[in-house]
């Protein structure tokens, strides 16, 4: 099964010219490029590396064209998490190099983007019944989250570090200071905060300290929304203008945080994301918490999978966002699977808002508006809708800036379609045009989801089939009329969770045999800690200040599942980045608080192992998984030796020099990696009719334990389980068992079902794919 299917080459050709567009452009101009170095490869004369990467530079560079200093063509050197470093070079001179000894890949630059309180009792984490599980240890202490984002806002309440125990010897990071931020930031909470910007400034320019700081303090509030996530202590009466008030706390409130700022106002580079990779694993990192994404590459041209494979060399658990490019198929980011890829739901607590048309039909919203200024309850206002079509937007429905003329919005209330724009700036133009109120509506994109924003005039949020009646109404009747009411905080919302509209989603085409994303965590509407320099809609004209904000994206659900990864790992200090990520997986729940399998707000159908993975996480269950399915390193690159690289594509995962092919994965198939999950993937040669995979399970529960398994039915095949029983005498004890797939009838989509491991105290869950490729 090591040749790629005509799909997936094809997919796999579009990469590859993309990537060589990339490298050819703008020959004469200099660029960051990410250059891979052999470590081994350094002659023997060579004092150092630094010295031996200058020389490879020097020549490369012509004397005489040179403009400027070879100090300042390498921005950044790496030294732990993989070899090499990164230089400003035109594109004749990374050719050039990429010939070079010892150079194994040059890269061109990357931009990333950010992946943009009740979720902890939503969880579970504050129940009585979790008290003796989840009680605090002095363990809990000696955790350290890095988060690569915006930096942090030091004076939040969320990083108080009172009762925390002194910082562990064996930490070496650091606290580094500039605008607007001192070593005494830092503390028994903030244990590290350092900033990267050598890419970035490279690429756009120097920074405009007038809009942000040069350090790590964080102006945009991203970070420190995302840190607070992971690991803010409890702070009583937490709210965003009354709203969703009650304690907020992180999923590890006694861990600690190292705050690596590696994302602008121009967003975020592959060159100082994977500089602040390298330095964190080098400070004593536990777990690596990364709420952003850069689109899809294959393995050996994306930085930032190579560094989280030196990552996860070194014990550090990475967690990634899945991205926001739902309900889009073929979405996700961050695929490789030593990788945490988190996609996003939504919690049991909304904001409800509603619509009353003048025919006093009422529909339901959300909304986080609180201003001075609302809508009376009694009386209608008169509705506009300025777009041409109820069913589908065009540019006059957008509520674009400039877009929209005082003489016929003043005094109404607007409906405006979701996209292009920010949804809260929408409003800003509404208000900014004379108008009284909006109603934001979505369109097919967004579906049913609602995701509630802090409004600058009353505003609502309906889905799309409510949204397409109130336009329908609007432009209909000549004398349309409406008003607005909104309704604070509810909690107890059924069903949840819910797949959120915008979480991206599978299959991932890279390797149809790893599933993506690898489970759901809530993403929705999230309360947690804001920087003291952005209002809550993050818009300049805003001058509102907060010290907390509600938040949905992927980059909220990724930071649930480092601070949960965190709390096992406290539990479990032993354990490897794979077996904390095997005890998520097989613990995740695909059932709402209705007992009905789970449901994608995109369309309110069930979802798909596709779409929520393994399924949503639950902590209490993750702390105690029974069985764990680990990886070792020499296993994750034996995969990648069945994805086609070449030796020197290899040569970019082996920092270490002696790392090779074992081909330890039966069949040279990569559907034989220990993965929870289980994809069986027949090729489009139909007389393929079985397949049989192999798994191996360590038992991490009762020394003296029997597991009887089960598997839901398939249409297209059958699937036998041997052994039906694994008998366990011992901790830590390994049995393996195998999968045998027979094809019935060759499915044109694939099938999804689960297989289950059941003793008298555990379950442990993996869900089954079965993939028929189009015949050739």
């Amino acid at each position: 099964m090591a040749g790629k299917n005509p799909l997936q080459k094809c997919f796999l050709l579009i990469i590859l010219s993309i990537n060589l567009m990339l490298l050819h452009a703008e020959t004469g101009q200099k660029k960051t490029y990410v250059v891979h170095m052999d470590k081994s490869a350094m002659p023997s004369p060579y004092i150092n590396h630094l010295q031996w990467y200058s020389s490879k530079i020097d020549s490369v560079t012509d004397p005489k064209s040179q403009e400027e200093e070879e100090g300042n063509r390498i921005l950044y050197t790496y030294q732990t998490a993989f070899h090499g470093l990164a230089a400003r070079l035109s594109k004749e001179e990374a050719e050039k190099l990429e010939q070079e000894p010892g150079v194994v890949a040059v890269i061109p630059d990357t931009r990333y983007e950010l992946h943009t309180t009740r979720s902890p009792r939503f969880l579970g984490l504050e129940r009585q019944e979790s008290e003796r599980v989840w009680a605090e240890r002095v363990t809990d202490h000696d955790v350290i989250v890095g988060v690569l984002d915006t930096g942090i806002w030091p004076e939040s309440e969320s990083f108080n570090d009172t009762g925390m125990s002194p910082v562990p010897s064996t930490w070496r990071g650091a606290c580094e200071t500039g605008r607007g931020f001192l070593r005494s930031n830092c503390n028994r909470k903030i244990v590290g905060a350092r900033v990267f910007y050598r890419g970035y400034e490279a690429a756009t320019g120097k920074i405009d300290q007038e809009l942000e700081y040069r350090s790590p303090r964080d102006k945009d509030g991203h970070g420190t929304h995302t840190a607070a996530t992971v690991a803010g202590s409890p702070v009583r009466g937490a709210n965003l203008l009354g709203f969703a008030y009650g304690t907020a706390r992180g999923m590890a409130p006694k861990a600690r945080v190292a705050a690596y700022k590696v994302c602008w106002v121009g967003g975020c580079f592959s060159s100082d994301i994977l500089s602040a990779v390298d330095q964190a694993v080098a400070d004593g990192v536990h777990v690596l918490s990364i709420s952003l994404g850069g689109g899809i590459s294959t393995y050996s041209r994306d930085s930032l999978a190579i560094a989280t494979f030196g990552a996860m060399e070194m014990g550090v658990f990475v967690s990634c966002s899945a991205g926001n490019g739902g309900p889009d198929p073929i979405s996700l980011t961050n695929v490789s699977p030593w990788i945490t890829t988190v996609g996003a739901s939504t919690m049991d607590r909304d904001f409800p808002a509603t619509v009353k048309l003048g025919t006093t039909r009422v529909f339901k919203g959300v909304s986080l508006y609180k201003g001075r200024t609302g809508l009376s309850r009694t009386k209608q206002y008169p509705l506009v809708y300025l777009g041409r079509n109820a069913s589908s937007p065009d540019p006059t429905s957008f509520c674009l800036d400039g877009a929209l003329d005082g003489h016929n919005v003043a005094g109404k209330i607007v409906i405006c379609d979701r996209g292009v724009t920010p949804r809260v700036q929408k409003g800003q133009v509404v208000k900014r045009a004379g108008g009284v109120g909006m109603i934001l509506t979505n369109t097919a994109t967004n579906g049913e989801e609602l995701v509630a924003d802090c409004h600058l005039l009353p505003a609502v949020a309906v889905g799309e089939k409510e949204g397409k009646v109130i336009k329908e109404y609007a432009m209909k009747s000549k004398r349309a009329t409406a008003t607005l009411e909104i309704l604070g905080t509810r909690v107890g919302i059924k069903p949840s969770p819910v797949v959120a509209a915008f979480s991206s989603r599978g299959p991932n085409f890279l390797s149809l045999e790893i599933l993506k994303p690898d489970l759901l965590a809530p993403g929705v509407n999230i309360l947690a800690a804001w920087s003291g320099d952005m209002a809550p809609s993050s818009l300049s004209s805003d001058k509102r200040r907060v010290k907390f904000n509600i938040l949905s994206g992927t980059s909220m659900s990724c930071p649930h599942v480092s601070g949960v990864a965190a709390l096992i790992r406290s539990r479990h200090p032993d354990w490897s980045p794979a077996a904390v990520k095997s005890a998520l997986m097989t613990t995740a729940y695909v059932h709402d608080n209705m007992l009905k399998p789970l449901t994608d707000a995109a369309g309110a159908e069930p979802s798909s192992p596709y779409d929520h993975g393994a399924g949503h996480i639950d902590p209490l269950k993750a702390v105690d998984p029974g069985l764990v399915y680990d990886i070792g390193p020499q296993e994750y690159f034996d995969f990648l030796c069945t994805q086609e690289l070449s030796p020197s594509q290899l040569k970019v995962f082996t920092k270490h020099s002696n790392r090779s092919c074992k081909h330890s994965l039966a069949g040279n198939n990569p559907g034989n990696l220990n993965y929870p999950a289980i994809s069986a993937l027949f090729p489009e040669n139909t007389r393929v009719k079985a397949m049989t995979l192999r798994r191996t399970v360590t038992n991490v529960g009762p020394h003296v334990s029997s597991y009887k398994v089960s598997v839901s039915p398939f249409r297209g095949a059958t699937v036998t389980v041997q052994p039906k029983t694994l008998n366990f005498t011992t901790k830590h004890q390994k049995l393996s068992y195998t999968v045998t797939f027979r094809t019935k009838l060759r499915m044109k989509r694939p099938e999804f079902g689960g297989l289950l491991w059941k003793s008298a105290t555990h379950k442990v869950r993996s869900p089954v794919i079965i993939t028929w490729l189009p015949p050739l």
